[in-house]
């Protein structure tokens, strides 16, 4: 990037609050690295964000988020788009790379329950929502006696 001192990037994101803070975060490592950056966020709204009442295989996989992102890349309306790796395809986008890894968050998951129970403490059958099949591998492994529920949408 050159002259970055003299044009306002634009940063591409979803609308959940999730994308929101990913975003910000990503803002937030530029201006450290580049004071005098002026950056501006257009959010987008993708196809994934308008069927939030459905489990992500059923609305056509990862791509539902990030079609929207990458059409607005070629069409010069932002200059980067930032979404969660975990989330993107596996095939990059025809003309588009994967430019950048920020540095990662704190990543552990979160059980939350109406009485504060851990999951050691979970009744045997408990049910448990979570939208990602990770989180469902990884409860099973853990504690096979509970009912695993698929949760569609976004964290928020």
């Amino acid at each position: 990037m050159n002259s970055l001192s003299t044009r306002t990037i634009t940063l591409g994101s979803r609308p959940s609050k999730l994308a929101r803070w990913q975003t910000n975060h990503v803002l937030e490592q530029l201006k450290a690295a580049w004071p005098d950056l002026t950056c501006q966020v257009t959010t987008l709204v993708t196809e994934g964000d308008k069927r939030l009442d459905k489990p992500l295989p059923e609305i056509g996989g990862k791509g539902v988020f990030t079609a929207e992102l990458e059409a607005a890349l070629r069409a010069g309306q932002i200059d980067l788009a930032v979404h969660s790796l975990k989330d993107l395809p596996v095939e990059s986008a025809p003309g588009l790379c994967l430019g950048a890894i920020s540095q990662r968050a704190d990543a552990h998951d979160v059980l939350i329950s109406p009485a504060g129970l851990t999951l050691s403490t979970l009744p045997t059958g408990a049910r448990v929502g979570t939208s990602s099949l990770r989180r469902q591998v990884t409860l099973r492994a853990e504690r096979p006696d509970l009912w695993l529920l698929t949760l569609p949408g976004n964290v928020d």
